[in-house]
């Protein structure tokens, strides 16, 4: 595990480029949950994907999502209703491409399959270790979010945390497909794979650069999240 100001995002330089670029978003509150997303795919897609780099991008998604939350309320405190909608959608944002991530290392798992081809025994079992920690990754990173300085964001997080542990988030949901097949493939390598196979992460990563581009359109509508959006969005 690496720390989260270097390194894994590429250094402090590409973690505070990311944390501006959502603040941006949710200041300007036009189609929040779609640019995180497709901000968060593309930062996932550039890093390797292991759970801490996750982890230090979902932290600069975060504390951008913050800033730009404070920021809102800097300039009218009348705007709290609006600057809470804007910050659970930077959110769902979040959770959808964590989802989105999720999904596509079953779509490549399942293409494989149909190709008669297998993925090293090495290459699943450290992406199945990292997925079924990757639901339980995005709740303590927003609730690590919420603490520190009080303001209506901290209130806002610690709600979309307890939401959360009680209805689910598109990322679980995913995950509770995504996991069996990588269970399964598994079992499959034990028995007739000894040497490395094609690369998971690597086959994954072609995904996510379709969906980031939204080729993949059926995804995006598909990973729904798990909290209240509200319309226009």
């Amino acid at each position: 595990m690496q720390n989260e100001t270097v390194n894994t995002m590429g250094g402090g330089n590409d973690a505070a480029m990311l944390e501006a670029e959502v603040c941006s978003a949710v200041e300007q509150g036009h189609d929040v949950q779609k640019i995180v997303r497709q901000l968060t795919l593309r930062r996932i897609n550039a890093r390797s994907l292991d759970l801490e780099s996750l982890r230090q991008i979902a932290r600069a998604v975060l504390r951008g999502a913050r800033a730009g939350a404070r920021k809102e309320l800097q300039q009218s405190a009348a705007q709290t209703g609006i600057t809470r909608v804007h910050l659970k959608r930077a959110v769902a944002g979040l959770d959808a491409a964590l989802a989105q991530l999720a999904e596509a290392s079953k779509l490549a798992l399942e293409e494989a399959a149909a190709r008669a081809q297998t993925f090293s025994r090495e290459d699943l079992s450290r992406a199945r270790s990292d997925l079924e920690s990757l639901e339980a990754m995005f709740l303590e990173t927003m609730q690590a979010s919420a603490s520190g300085v009080t303001d209506v964001g901290q209130e806002i997080l610690y709600d979309l945390v307890t939401h959360t542990r009680i209805h689910g988030s598109a990322v679980g949901r995913q995950l509770r497909e995504t996991l069996p097949v990588i269970t399964q493939q598994l079992d499959t390598a034990g028995r007739t794979q000894v040497g490395a196979g094609l690369h998971l992460a690597q086959a994954t990563s072609d995904l996510l650069r379709q969906i980031a581009a939204d080729v993949l359109t059926g995804l995006a509508d598909h990973t729904k999240p798990g909290h209240s959006q509200g319309k226009g969005d």
